[in-house]
């Protein structure tokens, strides 16, 4: 079956000439907590016992506090939207990995997991857009091959003729990579972060911490997404570890994704 193909917008830079928008309070106030952050990164770096520190200089917020910063966190942004949310802070679930799976035998290259992503984490959706998926258009007689892949192919209806469909995304890595490294830093910009520190994808946790799937998940039309625990041996995500023909990308890094890639057929 021929699937439309959604049009793929390239994120790149703002119209040249256009105007610069003052600072507003809420990047203001971003950037103040993004300071501490940075001062506490720094201090445990330099060997201070951080727990010693923050029993110091922090105080852990009990539920009612906690339930007063989400309040008005929702009033914020119904000051700035225009439109009511729900901030929750939901912890982890208990005994739970979760691990990610993709069958490339199903895969359409439709890209409605790309915008479903888009919708779901309020990524830029004006320009430039900003996508934590890309989905790359591969030529089969190549096979999983990047030097022969598209990213911005166009197509009226997917799958093509000949090719086959390689999502790619936050690998979710243990052991994230640290040997290409950019030496100019600035404290404030693009140091290395502190391991665990995510600034893209976190597996829709406003979702999974309830217990539902990932929006990229629940949109595929093919079924070609997988997810679950990995601690449980009854999960789709177990069983397809277990008799699939499965693999990760870029082996080579050592970087232990918990994304994995099978062929189901």
């Amino acid at each position: 079956m021929t699937r439309k193909s959604l049009p793929l917008i390239e994120a790149g830079e703002a119209a040249p000439g256009a105007p610069e928008r003052p600072l507003d309070p809420a990047r203001r106030a971003f950037l103040r907590t993004a300071a501490a952050g940075s001062a506490v990164a720094a201090l445990s770096s330099c060997g201070l016992d951080m727990e010693d520190f923050l029993r110091k200089h922090f105080k852990e917020l009990s539920p009612a506090e906690l339930g007063r910063v989400l309040a008005k966190v929702e009033q914020r942004n119904q000051a700035r939207f225009g439109r009511k949310t729900t901030v929750r802070a939901d912890g982890p679930r208990p005994g739970v990995e979760f691990g990610y799976g993709l069958d490339l035998s199903r895969c359409v290259g439709c890209r409605r997991c790309v915008y479903a992503c888009v919708r779901e984490n309020n990524q830029s959706r004006e320009h430039p857009q900003i996508h934590w998926i890309r989905v790359l258009e591969m030529e089969k007689e190549h096979g999983v091959d990047l030097a022969h892949s598209e990213i911005y192919y166009e197509a009226e209806g997917v799958p093509r003729p000949g090719k086959f469909y390689f999502p790619v995304q936050c690998q979710q890595c243990r052991n994230p990579p640290a040997a290409e490294l950019n030496p100019d830093q600035h404290y404030l910009g693009n140091r290395p972060r502190p391991k665990g520190v995510v600034e893209k994808c976190t597996f829709c946790i406003q979702r999974t911490r309830q217990g539902r799937y990932p929006a990229c998940v629940e949109v595929c039309p093919v079924g070609a997404r997988k997810f679950g625990n990995l601690l449980d041996p009854e999960s789709e995500i177990r069983k397809v570890m277990e008799t699939k023909r499965v693999f990760v990308f870029k082996e080579e890094l050592a970087t232990h994704p918990q994304f994995y890639y099978f062929y189901a057929t």
